[in-house]
């Protein structure tokens, strides 16, 4: 058995992404064996070489006893003679010191690696030794990949070593062949680079899955930024297709022309795209919210989750002499209470109608006249105060509504007490479809009266400014306006904060009180606020939440209902 050691030149460094590949570490293997199907004592030969950063660390070489004679076919096709291995070291005694060389976290190169690494595993049963759990790379696979027929005849170690001009000519020697293939690996490494395979994990799913024709197109992340910000793939036409965020914009581009992106659909995007428009931004928020606006402009066909509008909807106090309960699709500049957003129509509705069983708040839609008017059916089982009828006036009415607005706007306990005691009268009556309908239509309504209550401070504030810690040092600010992110910014490690807000707020976006806002682009920003570490650095009106407010209800209710009938914008996309 030998063990060297040797040197050569350095690999081209690869671009950040995940794992950068010029910090992984490779172990090249060959093998020589009897030939047939894997077994455990049919290697004859072990040779292989480790590899970092183009720069060869260690090699591993030995003969290895068969415990049989080596088919004279395999005799004549390697070199190596039953005489030749009869002192060298059987399978189970070589296993130890080679998969020692191998490491935990390097990864298993082979061409056709299936071959190579099935004898390996056959002898680690035969032996009872556990195969490690290695990341394996087939330089064939690779080839197919990046290496047209055009170019070369075949895939064949021995083609691809002289096709990129290889230190070393495989000869069917376990060492050779793993030197032969290192060469090929780097030159492979070199072609998959320019086609956005810079990490390990780029790497490992990166194979003939992915047309080349699309690997090819990858130049279109060419001179995209690598800042953070937004990205919109457009057709010929330039039409959006879709509109995504990152950390990273050059790099996230270059990944959907690789096998890392599995999400369906992307590959037809990819197809149909023509250009790649970026959109660099100071923070992630102001990313985020830029994706938000032009998912709900443009209606992009491949961004599944695109922003609607249209589908929220509020539960509106009304503002006239005897006010009401009303689901309503939009607000206005009025005296009404709008409680919202909820998720849908569907959603408020449940809520209006959990708040009908509880209060006497009129559900009758025609207008009230003084002349009265005959009794509907909730007057008559006094489900109702009954304004309609003309006896009961304004004055007399008013407590009801504005019980319920404090209700709403403050305070929900004494609501949720008086649905629960619904919940257990129905429950203790078995009428338990009643009750699941009530228990759901309880938590709707807290989730909408929630997301009020919490959105209220920032969406009626004309001016908020706040700040969070960077990783790895500095500082970002938002400036809030009418709960419509108006302006981003940030401060770089040992740069005084204190011009870069004055700036921002200066140069922020003009925002007043009717100018609409989606409710998924307030809910960010409020998601961003919330986070632990956020500090105020101005406000013209106080930063409060209610005391008994619908949040401590909801946390204690809401795991009632199932996981799947959340709402929607309460899971926060990665960037």
């Amino acid at each position: 058995m030998e063990i060297t050691t040797a040197q050569t030149g350095v690999q081209t460094s690869l671009s950040d992404l995940g794992t950068p590949l010029v910090d992984v570490t490779f172990v090249v293997v060959d093998l020589e064996t009897t030939g047939g199907r894997p077994e455990a004592e049919g290697i004859t030969e072990i040779g292989a070489v480790k590899v970092r950063g183009g720069e060869i660390l260690k090699e591993f070489a030995t003969l290895v006893d068969p415990g049989h004679e080596i088919p004279v076919q395999i005799q004549r096709l390697t070199g190596i003679t039953t005489s030749m291995v009869y002192d060298a070291p059987r399978i189970a005694g070589v296993l130890p010191a080679f998969l020692e060389f191998l490491g935990s976290d390097s990864v298993l190169v082979a061409h056709n690696a299936g071959f190579d690494v099935g004898f390996l595993k056959a002898a680690c049963a035969g032996h009872a030794i556990d195969w490690p759990a290695l990341d394996v790379v087939d330089t064939v696979k690779l080839a197919r990949a990046l290496v047209p027929r055009d170019e070369v005849r075949n895939h064949r170690l021995g083609t691809l070593a002289a096709h990129f001009g290889a230190h070393t000519t495989p000869n069917h020697r376990a060492l050779a062949d793993a030197r032969a293939t290192v060469d090929v690996l780097h030159a492979l490494l070199a072609r998959a680079g320019s086609l956005g395979v810079t990490s390990r994990e780029d790497l490992l799913v990166f194979g003939a899955k992915v047309p080349a024709a699309r690997r090819r197109r990858a130049t279109m992340a060419d001179g995209l930024p690598e800042a953070p910000g937004v990205y919109v793939f457009k057709d010929e036409q330039g039409v959006p297709l879709y509109v995504g965020t990152s950390g990273n914009i050059k790099r996230r581009v270059k990944s959907y022309f690789t096998a890392s992106e599995k999400r369906r659909g992307m590959g037809l995007m990819v197809d149909l795209a023509h250009t790649v428009t970026p959109i660099p931004c100071a923070t992630a928020l102001e990313a985020h919210v830029r994706e938000i606006r032009l998912i709900a402009e443009f209606r992009p066909r491949f961004n599944r989750r695109s922003a609607r509008p249209e589908k929220a909807a509020w539960l509106k106090v009304t503002d006239e002499r005897f006010p009401r309960l009303s689901v309503v699709r939009s607000r206005h500049d009025d005296e009404a209470l709008y409680v919202g957003p909820f998720r849908s129509k569907t959603a408020a509705g449940a809520a209006r109608d959990a708040i009908h069983d509880v209060r006497r708040i009129r559900q009758c839609t025609q207008p009230i006249s003084s002349k009265g008017a005959p009794p509907c059916v909730l007057a008559e089982i006094d489900r109702c105060d009954a304004p309609c009828l003309g006896e009961l006036t304004p004055e007399a009415y008013a407590p009801i509504v504005t019980a319920l607005r404090q209700e709403l706007e403050s305070g929900t306990s004494t609501l949720v007490s008086d649905l629960e005691g619904r919940l257990a009268r129905l429950a203790t009556d078995e009428r338990f479809e009643e009750a699941r309908a009530t228990r759901d239509a309880l938590v709707e309504m807290l989730r909408g009266t929630d997301r009020h209550q919490r959105r209220a401070p920032l969406v009626e504030n004309p001016h908020f400014v706040a700040a969070r810690p960077r990783a790895g040092g500095g500082w970002e600010f938002a400036v809030v306006r009418y709960g419509r992110l108006a302006g981003s910014a940030h401060a770089n490690r040992g740069e005084d904060p204190r011009p870069v807000i004055e700036s921002l707020a200066l140069f922020a976006e003009a925002v007043s009180p009717t100018d609409e806002t989606l409710p998924e682009e307030t809910d960010v920003v409020l998601r961003w606020l919330e986070r632990p570490g956020t500090r105020v650095v101005d406000s013209d009106l106080p930063w409060v939440s209610p005391v008994g407010g619908a949040g401590g209800a909801l946390s204690r209710l809401d795991p009632l209902v199932e996981r799947a009938r959340e709402l929607a914008w309460e899971d926060e996309r990665a960037s």
